[in-house]
């Protein structure tokens, strides 16, 4: 069993268990990636994949020896791309969530851009969902996260405190820092993030907790069109503290408490549990854990 076996298996896995879609990936002849699965197969002595008709079917047994050779492959890519390249003038992979994508990020890697002018960062900002996705296909090499993932693959650290805050319309329909009861604020037309990022699941964890389930009017990916909708006073919106300071400043948008939630939470630093960090990509770790007690806190831009 070589590491060629597993790219040829993974190559079928990932092209929908079609040995003709992964010869024409990898660039082989079909028959040699037939042959390559039934190798594996007669080397462990199980089946991969049941035959049924002409199609091929991922067993129990097979599934189990995907997550095996995606850490397998994923460790001998990195080996390959360090040893390569060198850690000096290497590249990292860093995925963020929206929030610490748009606000924190940028700094992060210009700071650390600053520290080592030859390393090459890649950076990737989608919901936490999706860069989970991608911590377990080894397509990134860490995330900044808004809570903790789901995945037990994935192992998380906590870095940096953050919280939520209830935004309203700045009518006169709310007093600055009025303490609404749960009935009250269960009652509002609600402005939410899409489901699957960090700041949606924050919201629903903490609502949930006190026993309330939110139907929202509005559903967006953008902080922007949220914040917008509350101005034009369409609703209330919950979002990160950080992200709505420089609405709040110009007195476009006013915040409420709500009686019994804490919208307390915390930023997380994300990795595959195998994954082997490098001393530039621990560097780098290093430098968010300590950004806001090192250097200047990120200023709000007018864009979010």
């Amino acid at each position: 069993m070589t590491i060629r076996h597993i790219r040829i298996f993974l190559a079928v896995c990932n092209n929908g268990c079609n040995t003709t879609r992964a010869a024409e990936h990898l660039h082989l002849a079909q028959p040699a990636v037939s042959l390559a699965i039934r190798e594996l197969e007669e080397h462990y002595g199980v089946v991969l994949f049941d035959r049924i008709g002409r199609r091929l079917v991922l067993t129990e047994t097979g599934a189990r020896f995907r997550e095996y050779a995606m850490h397998i492959s994923a460790l001998f890519e990195d080996m390959e791309r360090e040893l390569r390249n060198g850690d000096r003038f290497g590249l990292l992979r860093v995925g963020a969530s929206i929030t610490i994508g748009a606000q924190f990020l940028p700094y992060y890697v210009k700071t650390f851009r600053g520290l080592h002018p030859g390393v090459t960062v890649q950076a990737t900002i989608q919901p936490s969902q999706l860069l989970e996705e991608k911590l377990l296909q080894n397509t990134i090499d860490f995330a900044l996260m808004e809570g903790h993932p789901r995945n037990a693959a994935i192992r998380a650290e906590e870095y940096m405190s953050d919280a939520l805050v209830v935004i309203c319309p700045n009518d006169g329909s709310f007093r600055p820092h009025q303490v609404l009861t749960l009935r009250e604020f269960a009652g509002q037309n609600f402005l939410l993030r899409e489901r699957g990022s960090g700041t949606r699941e924050e919201f629903e964890n903490i609502v949930g907790a006190a026993g309330l389930t939110i139907h929202p009017v509005w559903e967006a990916m953008s902080t922007t069109a949220l914040v917008n909708g509350v101005i034009c006073g369409l609703g209330i919106a919950v979002l990160p503290y950080r992200m709505v300071l420089g609405p709040l400043e110009r007195g476009l948008v006013t915040t409420v408490q709500v009686e019994g939630l804490n919208f307390r939470r915390h930023f997380c630093i994300a990795c595959h549990k195998d994954k082997y960090l490098t001393p530039l990509m621990q560097s780098f770790l290093t430098l968010c854990k300590n950004y806001e007690t090192d250097y200047p806190a990120p200023q709000y831009n007018g864009l979010y």
